[in-house]
């Protein structure tokens, strides 16, 4: 599946700072004053996963290969432009935002926790400045519900359901609450899908940190997730010009420069781990008839047809079985060949549930 994240935020918060530390290089304008990028800045960012550098060594050691290509999974991150209060009436290019916000699959809302004289501060507190950016996606919601026309002198029963998920997703953001929270079944949450509403999108919080802060990190993290009304696996705590520091030196030098910050795993790769939380993700690995070794993203609960298909259409539509093997049996095995000897390759059907880390070939028809 394609994952977007949209990068959103007051003016000043750290949003392009934390872009730049993501795809490792000053792609978007950092500037200390409001609307500096005002169109997004989009990058593919790689997400990197230990376990698939490990079975690409499996590979290439049991079957004599050298330089196998590796491809991780990834995400899209778009880089926002501010948010002000009266977005959603257009109030500093709000309209052109928010609808850079409708195209992202998850939201990441950068809250500014650092200190810094020389960065004007848009907004009051974390508390507050999350507050404003959410009522300003409430109300864009409100707007796009209320562009609905209820169904009359029809027996559809497609557009009677559509009208009562709106009239109750409209009923609940009058109260403050965002469309995540409305419980749905599986045919509202189609509906609710399909209306494209901003706080429908799974949200997850990255406070932006100073350098001083960064052995508080968790507790901090801890403080604010219940006063967000979060979990802890949606906030995050990141120090976003350390991380943009560090992302333009050598391996060797990110490395020592972590000691001194006693810094055990970089703040992007645990932002990574959280937005694939947040959203339900897991990953699955092929090796494509040992040409390369590749990292896959699906939802949790995906089965062996449907994750075909996120490689092409035709491994979905011409599904015979899958032979499955989880990472830590693929490992210890030594490869494909071994592990079939040795039993540890199972021949699944289309309605098996793929788990994360599976290594996976896929068999179909002519």
């Amino acid at each position: 599946m394609s994952l977007s994240v949209g990068i959103v935020g007051l003016p000043n918060a750290g949003k392009s700072t934390l872009f730049n530390a993501l795809l490792k290089k000053q792609q978007a304008l950092v500037a200390s004053y409001p609307f500096t990028t005002i169109e997004p800045n989009v990058g593919i960012v790689p997400v990197r996963d230990e376990r698939l550098e490990k079975v690409a060594e499996v590979v290439e050691e049991s079957e004599g290969l050298k330089n196998l290509p590796v491809i991780p999974a990834t995400v899209k991150f778009i880089d926002i432009a501010g948010l002000v209060a009266g977005a959603h009436k257009g109030e500093g290019l709000g309209n052109q935002f928010l609808a850079h916000i409708r195209e992202a699959t998850a939201i990441c809302h950068v809250l500014r926790l650092f200190e810094d004289p020389n960065v004007p501060k848009e907004g009051s507190d974390p508390i507050g400045d999350f507050k404003v950016v959410e009522t300003e996606l409430k109300l864009a919601d409100l707007a796009t519900l209320e562009k609905q026309v209820e169904p009359k002198g029809t027996k559809d029963k497609e557009a009677q359901i559509r009208w009562n998920v709106t009239v109750k997703l409209r009923q609940a953001l009058e109260k403050e609450i965002p469309a995540r929270e409305v419980e749905c079944d599986k045919k509202e949450q189609e509906v609710r899908q399909a209306l494209s509403l901003l706080t429908a999108k799974p949200m997850l919080i990255a406070l932006n940190i100073g350098e001083k802060d960064l052995a508080r990190a968790k507790d901090i993290e801890k403080y604010y997730a219940p006063k967000l009304g979060l979990s802890d696996k949606q906030v995050i705590a990141i120090c976003a010009k350390l991380e943009a520091e560090l992302a333009s030196l050598e391996d060797k030098e990110q490395s020592i420069y972590r000691s001194e910050y006693a810094i055990k795993e970089s703040g992007l790769e645990r932002l990574a781990k959280k937005a694939y939380a947040s959203l339900g993700l897991i990953s699955f690995f092929t090796t494509t008839g040992l040409k390369e070794v590749r990292a896959w993203t699906i939802k949790q609960g995906t089965n062996a047809k449907e994750a075909g298909g996120i490689i092409h259409s035709d491994f979905e539509e011409r599904f015979i079985k899958a032979d499955v093997i989880s990472f830590a049996s693929f490992v210890s095995a030594g490869g494909w060949r071994a592990a079939r000897e040795q039993g540890k390759v199972r021949s699944e059907g289309k309605d098996y549930v793929v788990q994360d880390g599976d290594v996976v070939e896929f068999k179909i028809g002519l």
